[in-house]
């Protein structure tokens, strides 16, 4: 079996690796553009792991939700899951020291098969416990790179700008997929995330954290010509909001 990779719109992401395991990423599946999220989220009988990369509501999502029904284990930054666990109720046994970590390190989790790094990101993290009281604190943003056993690469950079030092990524790491915000007004736009794709020298690049909204002016068609424009070597793939691919469609395609 090969890793699958499901987009759900904005950043949210679902990786299946090639033993079953099921991962999830900033998973707000309930998103103005993800038209079956109630009926996803319902069949989401089994999950792993959730990965959430910063604070803000378009990321956390329905983290908690989703944690509570499948038991999920919460992958997050010290700061981030104690604000996720305490001020959202998120289930402490399932946000324990072997998932929670810190840029820097990496973690090794469901017996070898799944490998994250954290890695850092340029945004802010607060977490909105209600819609009365302003944000909480979550610690900094960050990315992951996640290492899949008989699988890709993958690196989510989260909501971010680009900086000099992504360039480090590929030092540790080699980039299969990377999944790119490029939406521009919150985070960096097609210009600054071609720049990224470069500095980071992913094989296969896929947008993300674009048209949720339309202050979120960048377009993968922008983004083509812009990585056109640098000369990047990277595959350009587009996905569409549901669209289910496997690492070979991220290869041959």
């Amino acid at each position: 079996m090969d890793t699958q990779l499901t987009w759900y719109g904005q950043s949210a992401f679902k990786i299946i690796t090639t033993s079953g395991k099921v991962l999830l990423v900033d998973p707000w599946l309930s998103n103005p553009v993800f038209e079956n999220a109630k009926r996803e989220i319902a069949a989401l009988k089994h999950v792993d792991l959730i990965l959430v990369t910063h604070g803000h509501s378009d990321h956390v999502g329905d983290t908690v939700e989703i944690g509570q029904k499948t038991g999920a284990k919460l992958v997050a930054t010290f700061d981030l899951a104690d604000a996720i666990v305490k001020q959202l109720g998120y289930p402490a046994e399932q946000a324990q020291a072997d998932t929670v970590g810190h840029f820097g390190g990496e973690l090794t989790l469901l017996d070898g098969e799944v490998k994250v790094a954290f890695v850092r990101a340029h945004h802010g993290s607060g977490v909105a416990a209600d819609d009365r009281c302003g944000l909480r604190h979550g610690g900094a943003p960050g990315g992951f790179v996640i290492t899949i056993r008989g699988g890709p690469t993958i690196y989510h950079t989260g909501d971010t700008d680009l900086f000099s030092d992504m360039a480090l990524v590929s030092r540790f790491h080699k980039i299969d997929i990377m999944l790119v915000c490029i939406g521009d007004h919150f985070t960096m736009g097609p210009a600054r995330a071609a720049e990224a794709v470069k500095l980071v020298k992913a094989r296969t690049v896929i947008p993300m954290h674009y048209g949720t909204f339309p202050v979120l002016t960048g377009t993968p068609e922008v983004f083509e010509r812009e990585l056109k424009t640098r000369k990047s070597k990277a595959e350009l793939r587009v996905m569409k909001i549901g669209q289910t691919l496997t690492l070979d469609e991220a290869k041959d395609s």
